[in-house]
Formats: C-alpha cells, structure tokens, sequence
C-alpha cells in the first residue's frame, strides 16, 4: 500500500508533470501564495496488527525517529491493532533562499526547491534522510551536486575500514553495485569533502531518519530514485543546523522543534536563548502574547509538530516580558 501525500490546487502544469515523474507518495507542496514558510498538514492513519512503525516511516516518507516522536507511548515494534497514528505532515520551511536542495541536520529532511517552470507555482518536495552521526561529521555550509551516478560502487575511506576491521566485520576496498552495497542503486555527489559526500540511497532502509551515516545524506531506495531523475548536476546544496523553526501567520505564533546537535552531530540539551534570538527574528516589530511555559515544553519535547505558542498581541504598548516569565506573557522584540 503506498498513500498520495500530494497537495495541488488549480491546474499547474509543474504539479502534473512531478505527479507523472515522481512516485505516489512523494510529498509534493506548491509555496504558499503569500510567503507562509508553513506547508502540508498532519494526518491520523489506523494500524494493522502486522503494521510496525518503521513500516509505516517508510510507507508514509516518514523517519525512523520522527514518527516515534510524534507518537509517544507507541510500541515501535507491536503497536497494536487499530490503533491511531499520527502521520507528520505539516511542516515550517527552513529559513533562507527557496532554491535548490536544503538539508536539515536536526531534522533529518531534506527539502528541494525546483525552478519553476514558465508561470508555474513553485512547489517543494521533501524526504526524511540519514546524517553522519558523532564523530563522522556531514559539512554544514553551501556546495552543490557535482555529478549523479547510477548504480555506484562504494570505496570505504581507510578510517571507515579500520572501524570495521576494529569491530570484526573488514570490509574490501571496493563493494560493488549490489544487496551489499550501503549506497544503494543512486547517488549524488557533492562538491564537499573533496568529492566524498554523498546523498545516496541504502540497502538498510529501516535505519532512514537516524544519525547513523559515516558523514552522507541516505535515503529511502525510492526517494532517492525519485530525486535523482529530476536533480540536475550543479543545483545548489545546502546544509543546515536549524534545530528551532518559527513561523508567524496570520497573528498566530507556532513552534517547530527538532532534537539539537552539535558539530560532531550529537545531541545536545535544548538552548531557550536560541528560541529567544529566533523569536527576535522572526517576529521583528510585532507584538506578541506568547506562552513561555508550552513554548519551553514544545522546545524539550522536540517532537518535531509545530505548535501554537502564542497570538499576536491585543495590546501593543504591553510591557516586554523575558524568556523566563512563567504561562502566558507578552514579548515585544527589539526593532
């Protein structure tokens, strides 16, 4: 079974063309008219018994970690018949140009901003990856893909074969195209590391959603197969640590908060100051009511959903109010 998670409205010509090149469950969002950063919406499916919340990552374009997240209390491996599951769907855009692929570390997304074609709406498809995790590092910083390969062979760096060999399971200095192959049937080249990161496919797709990458973007087998049909070498790549993501529409404040990590890629306790420097941002000269207790909550959670956190404000002479206040409060940033 796979599901539709594609939103059009009017009759864009770049809408019918991706619904003809790219699978029935890739997400597919046209850019809000008005500039809203907020696309897609949450959805509640009905499990099966033989149903597994990894199953239903992959099945719904989902992250291992992310679907747990959103459904706290669930037993990842036996949830049980019947049972409600949240599918999350909607989502705040990452800040900065809508152009090219965005990759977000934190959570564990990847965006991509086509050229619109002719008079078309544009539009921005998304997947759930894998980063590197600890000390195997993705780069952070602009590059771009500088070459696309079907059915790669993989050369596992010299540091990678000693961790293999250290943990009795050596590898060869070149795995072919195949079952065994970790780079799956597709990948992409980046113009960083000199050359050796990559966004590729995987033969472990249970693991996508996870830091569990020796520093490469992985991708569930048909996504990346999707992706690397209509990504021309040369579009921009951009990677990104943007645990925190706030939106402000129509008066209505919401929060979108992922699992931090550091350089390194390991996770780190949540910061309230960057919450308050992005709330600075994006707020500018308004005036807003916000919540600071659900706002910390949502922040430690992390679950991933974007929360309503705070309405603009009735008042716009009220007092500002810090990142300490307790329940509700008014906060006036900085001009």
């Amino acid at each position: 079974m796979r599901c539709a998670v594609i939103r059009a409205s009017g009759g864009a010509v770049m809408l019918a063309w991706l619904l003809a090149v790219l699978p029935v469950r890739a997400a597919v969002f046209p850019l809000p008219a008005d500039g809203s950063p907020v696309v897609g919406e949450d959805t509640t499916v009905r499990t099966v018994y033989e149903d597994t919340l990894p199953d239903l990552a992959h099945r719904y374009s989902l992250g291992y970690y992310e679907i747990i997240r959103a459904n706290p209390g669930t037993d990842v491996w036996i949830p049980g018949a019947d049972r409600p599951i949240l599918l999350p769907g909607r989502r705040i855009l990452p800040a900065g140009a809508r152009e090219g692929i965005v990759v977000n570390l934190p959570e564990h997304r990847l965006y991509y901003f086509p050229k619109p074609r002719g008079h078309d709406r544009p539009v921005v498809i998304t997947y759930p990856v894998s980063i590197g995790k600890m000390d195997w590092r993705t780069p952070l910083g602009e590059t771009q893909v500088i070459a696309k390969v079907k059915k790669p062979s993989w050369y596992p760096p010299e540091s990678v074969r000693k961790e293999h060999e250290a943990n009795g399971d050596p590898l060869p200095k070149v795995v072919p195209p195949g079952p065994d192959n970790p780079l799956g049937e597709y990948a992409m080249r980046l113009a960083a590391g000199n050359g050796t990161y990559l966004i590729h496919g995987t033969n472990n797709p249970t693991a996508v959603g996870m830091a569990v990458t020796h520093g490469c973007i992985r991708m569930y087998p048909e996504d990346v197969a999707a992706l690397f049909a209509i990504i021309p070498v040369g579009t921009k790549v951009r990677l990104i640590n943007e645990p925190v993501k706030i939106a402000w529409v129509d008066g209505q404040l919401l929060l979108e908060a992922h699992p931090p990590v550091d350089d390194e890629g390991q996770s780190v306790e949540p910061d309230l100051e960057l919450l308050s420097r992005r709330l600075d941002e994006v707020l500018g000269s308004s005036t807003a009511a916000i919540h600071w207790d659900l706002a910390r909550a949502t922040l430690a959670a992390a679950s991933g959903i974007p929360t309503l956190v705070g309405l603009a404000a009735a008042d716009p002479d009220a007092s500002p109010a810090t990142a300490g206040a307790n329940g509700p409060s008014r906060v006036r940033p900085a001009r």
